[in-house]
């Protein structure tokens, strides 16, 4: 099987264009044309925790939500974090394919799932783009229920160590907004869906004052997220290939701590 074969059907579900012009989406590392060399390995990040664990579990593609290059490299001499993983990854012949932004703006994609995850129904695109796709997701709770549980969700539920927040101006939560990852371009389209509460990461200190008094954000995370990543994308493999061994990262990190 060639990795063509593997990355069309992810970008069936999540098509390239969809990502952001600032992105870096698709094969980073190795040729479309080249055989899977063993299995598949899922992660948020390429890390070398996780280049080390495909090696172990024999996988010849590691696929991500995050690109381990963003920016363009113009050299390769192990001077920093992301050359050594490049590095590592080609020394072992290990490609690497990410679906970023692309994934977040797909239907059913990654702001879908966490709503799911959190009992969201009836989710509609927060920010539609023209061509029907888009970034966040609106929807309601079964039943309303009081914003200080609705925040215990959140940590439970994602595993958080703490959930940043505004100002608690809503008694009870029932129409809640998602936006995973760094969310603050969509406060706006939160405040005109009518939430009660904004979902999303990677929130600036002015930006919790944004609500006046309307909403509540809710900062849980980048990581705690888009943790959900490496479950969609396993499924969306899993559903249509069954000649590989495919596998969940269990080195898949958050690179924040708390001191709480």
């Amino acid at each position: 099987m060639k990795i063509r074969e593997i990355t069309d059907i992810i970008e069936q579900f999540a098509p390239l264009a969809l990502q952001e012009s600032y992105d870096n989406s698709g094969l980073v590392v190795g040729r479309h044309d080249d055989e899977l060399r063993g299995g598949v390995l899922i992660a948020v990040d390429v890390t070398h925790e996780v280049i080390e664990e495909a090696i172990a579990l024999g996988c010849g593609l590691i696929i991500t939500h995050h690109p381990i290059i963003f920016h363009p490299l113009k050299r390769l001499n192990s001077a920093s974090v992301v050359e050594r993983c490049v590095e590592q990854a080609i020394k072992h012949d290990i490609a690497l394919y990410a679906c970023h932004t692309n994934l977040d703006a797909a239907p059913g994609g990654m702001s879908w799932r966490l709503g799911e995850i959190l009992g969201v129904r009836d989710m509609q695109v927060l920010e539609p783009s023209a061509d029907g796709a888009g970034f966040g997701t609106i929807g309601t709770l079964a039943e309303p229920i009081p914003v200080q549980q609705f925040l215990g969700l959140l940590r439970e539920r994602l595993g958080c160590g703490v959930v940043r927040h505004s100002e608690l101006c809503s008694e009870r939560v029932s129409r809640v907004a998602i936006c995973t990852g760094a969310g603050g371009s969509c406060i706006e389209a939160a405040r005109a869906a009518k939430c009660d509460i904004y979902v999303t990461a990677d929130v600036r200190y002015n930006d919790f004052f944004a609500p006046a008094g309307e909403f509540v954000i809710a900062d849980v995370g980048h990581f705690e997220s888009e943790f959900c990543a490496i479950q969609i994308l396993f499924d969306i493999l899993s559903k249509n290939f069954t000649n590989f061994a495919l596998h969940k990262s269990a080195c898949s990190q958050n690179p924040v701590h708390y001191f709480v």
